[in-house]
């Protein structure tokens, strides 16, 4: 049997990825802020989650049938940083885009008032 946890988080990895560069096409990848966020977010999330998962006393307890059973820093399944990656940068593409759509309906109305 396939570890659950583990195909799904690389099926959601998969998936923002080809969200991103075929359909959102936000430029986030490409973005300095984008790459700092995540540093940041993965700065917590290793605190948090190192604390939630320890083995000597965790507050979250994984099926070890369901994951690759690897885990580091501490004790985080590895599984983790790849869903928390793609919830993380799901929300910043669309955040992106929206921003991005919002730009140019900014600059199609001051080209049109323009001239």
């Amino acid at each position: 049997m396939l570890p659950e946890y583990t195909v799904l988080t690389v099926l959601g990895m998969i998936a923002v990825v080809v969200l991103e560069l075929f359909v959102v096409r936000s430029g986030v990848f490409r973005k300095l802020a984008y790459w700092i966020a995540l540093g940041i977010c993965l700065s917590f999330q290793i605190l948090v989650d190192g604390w939630l998962t320890k083995l000597s006393n965790p507050i979250v307890i994984y099926n070890p049938d369901m994951m690759l059973g690897i885990r580091f820093p501490w004790d985080i399944p590895i599984e983790d940083f790849g869903f928390g990656w793609a919830m993380l940068t799901l929300t910043i593409m669309v955040w992106q885009a929206l921003k991005n759509r919002r730009a140019r309906r900014i600059q199609e109305v001051a080209v049109d008032v323009t001239g």
